[in-house]
């Protein structure tokens, strides 16, 4: 029995480390590929630094070089090409934060069912989970399309309005104080409860709780990642510093108080601008 025992927890460090591995693999390629502008022909650094000189300040509007203010073309590659960059940025930017719930999974998926290939299930949880973000995408795409086309964000993906630039900042901190994103937040802060309450068995069971999941995290973050339309879209300042938020707002036991303190920051911070 002991021997049993041991034979069984070596599996699932073996299992803890493969799957590691392969979340590792992903997050980097994802990484990676955005750096290097996401399929634009420009670098990530390139934009960054092109979006910090036409991007909103606190206190007031940068004018914008004309060449710059002019919008994208917006046909079905480059549609396509966006909805690429935000889902990937997506990927980049939460699956960190959703690696406890994926290895706790895996462990239980062990434990209760299909036992030669424990990884199978837990692949399909992560492609449910990312499959919410690849909807939150599409929006954001569309989103994106309609701020261009209105002028309100900039052929560089920076937001050209500093009323929008200050409404946007308000909602988003407001949003952080909403009964909604707590109750969200609180589902991604507790993978055991979060698994407990919802487990299903098999492939189909997978798919379900990847997708609920994922619709937590979508309920719990996305209108943080909308402030890429204030910041700069691919702005890595940005992109960095809101995926590092997410993923500690969702790891510290202090999370909980991290979000609300945020979203009251986010909330002056908006009203300077609008002043």
């Amino acid at each position: 029995m002991a021997t049993d025992t041991t034979t069984f927890e070596a599996t699932l460090k073996r299992d803890r480390m493969v799957l590691f591995a392969g979340l590792l693999t992903v997050i980097a390629v994802a990484w990676v590929w955005l750096l290097l502008g996401a399929g634009m022909n420009m670098t990530a650094f390139e934009m960054t630094g092109m979006s910090k000189s036409v991007g909103l300040s606190s206190t007031e509007m940068l004018v914008m070089p004309v060449e710059m203010s002019q919008t994208a073309i917006w046909d079905a590659s480059y549609a396509l090409l966006m909805f690429t960059m935000w889902w990937v940025m997506m990927v980049a930017m939460m699956l960190p934060s959703a690696a406890p719930m994926l290895l706790l999974f895996a462990r239980l998926n062990r434990k209760e069912q299909d036992r030669g290939r424990p990884f199978t299930s837990t692949g399909i949880f992560a492609i449910g989970y990312v499959v919410v973000w690849g909807v939150f995408s599409a929006a954001a795409s569309a989103l994106q399309w309609l701020l261009e086309s209105s002028g309100l964000l900039s052929s560089m993906m920076v937001a050209t309005n500093a009323t929008f630039g200050g409404i946007l900042l308000v909602a988003a901190g407001m949003w952080q104080l909403t009964p909604i994103k707590q109750a969200c937040l609180r589902h991604c802060r507790s993978p055991i409860s979060f698994i407990s309450q919802n487990w299903r068995s098999g492939h189909a069971g997978a798919i379900h709780m990847g997708l609920k999941h994922g619709a937590y995290c979508l309920g719990c973050c996305w209108f943080l990642m909308g402030l890429l339309f204030y910041g700069g879209v691919m702005n890595l300042y940005w992109i960095i510093g809101l995926a590092a938020f997410v993923l500690i707002e969702k790891m510290i036991p202090a999370g909980h108080w991290l979000g609300m303190s945020f979203g009251a920051v986010l909330v002056g911070w908006g009203v300077l601008v609008l002043i």
